[in-house]
């Protein structure tokens, strides 16, 4: 394969340097007025609506790993030995959990399937919480409609990323005052911040090496827990480079509407709000059943079960000023149940598709649209 041209490699640097200057925009302009998780939420809905307006967004892949290590990091940060004392809470808020996440799917694949006329198998990948990748994959692998899923999934994730801390704090779940992201610089500090990188990226690249889900971005935050909450390291990284990490991870979620036109966007936007509905009332109905048993905040609850992007729901609850430790356990054990069960669930029902009956039925049908 020839190398690159120089022009080529110019526009992607053009693209990239536009991508971070919408997410600036709308990072700076929504963190400096306040508004809930506003660094994140800016940026992601900022970039969005340009990739929509068709400016072409981009992330490179390398640039995204470094922002799941350096969040990592900062997660891990916050960690204390009182925080993690609060693990034994954790047994029966987790069982809840699994129990939310596979009525999320079920209760999202009834609603497409019910409401919107799709196939099982689309409707089913469509409708679950998490493993995005995997998703994507499976869609592509037994032919389902992998540009419903691909979409409705998206819209899914930037509305909880955008939607969720409005809420929250509509409902006087939060408050207006956020955790300080970071701590200040110190030059005498430099010697431990070097400890505290080269530690959490050498372990962040073990677990991404041995396919831990979202290994990059757990791997680095174990680390850093380890090290912050044992008080073997209390430096954190420098403040200005967390909000810097929060606004450009925000155009990683925006710039995923890049190369989708607003007509096919308005085509599946009912099917995705009415999955981010069906998800939500879901969630409220688990998390209020969790708190009447444990004393737990039902805002760190909701961040907890809602069906977002891991690294997006983690950068909330920092940025909300929630427990990160509480929301990660949690959010790493959905991708797991979710990443596990999926194959089983989705094979099977692809079988059952297969059938001579149902595949003479198939055939009558009219070809999805927005079809390749």
């Amino acid at each position: 394969m020839p190398a690159p041209s120089l022009f080529t490699r110019l526009s992607g640097f053009r693209d990239v340097a536009e991508t971070l200057a919408f997410a600036a925009a709308g990072g700076l302009t929504f963190g400096l007025l306040g508004m809930p998780a506003g660094y994140l939420s800016g940026s992601i809905l900022v970039v969005g609506i340009a990739a929509l307006a068709g400016r072409p967004m981009r992330i490179p892949l390398r640039t995204v790993q470094v922002l799941q290590v350096l969040i990592g990091i900062t997660l891990g940060a916050v960690v204390t030995p009182e925080t993690l004392r609060g693990i034994a809470t954790y047994p029966l808020s987790i069982g809840v959990l699994i129990a939310a996440t596979a009525a999320i799917s079920i209760v999202g694949t009834a609603y497409l399937r019910g409401v919107h006329r799709w196939d099982l198998v689309t409707a089913y990948l469509a409708s679950a919480p998490g493993g995005l990748s995997q998703v994507m994959a499976m869609a592509i692998e037994l032919k389902a409609d992998v540009r419903a899923v691909a979409i409705v999934q998206t819209i899914r994730i930037v509305i909880i990323a955008v939607g969720f801390p409005a809420l929250l704090a509509g409902l006087g779940l939060v408050g207006q005052s956020e955790r300080s992201l970071g701590g200040a610089f110190d030059i005498g500090q430099l010697g431990e911040l070097a400890i505290l990188v080269a530690a959490a990226t050498v372990m962040a690249l073990a677990a991404h090496r041995f396919r831990f889900p979202g290994g990059l971005l757990f791997g680095s935050m174990l680390t850093s827990a380890a090290l912050h909450g044992s008080g073997a390291l209390y430096v954190e990284l420098p403040s200005w480079v967390t909000l810097t990490v929060m606004v450009a991870f925000g155009a990683v979620g925006g710039a995923r509407f890049a190369n989708t036109s607003v007509r096919m966007l308005l085509h599946y936007v009912g099917a995705a709000f009415g999955l981010f509905g069906t998800a939500l009332a879901v969630t409220v109905i688990f998390a209020f059943a969790l708190v009447q048993v444990l004393t737990l905040p039902l805002a760190d609850v909701m961040i907890a079960y809602a069906p977002g992007a891991v690294d997006a729901m983690l950068l909330l609850a920092l940025a909300l000023n929630l427990d990160p430790v509480y929301v990660g356990a949690h959010h790493l054990t959905r991708i797991f149940f979710v990443l596990l069960t999926m194959p089983l669930v989705v094979r099977r029902h692809a079988r059952a598709a297969l059938k001579p009956d149902a595949a003479v039925k198939d055939s009558a049908k009219p070809p999805p649209p927005f079809q390749d």
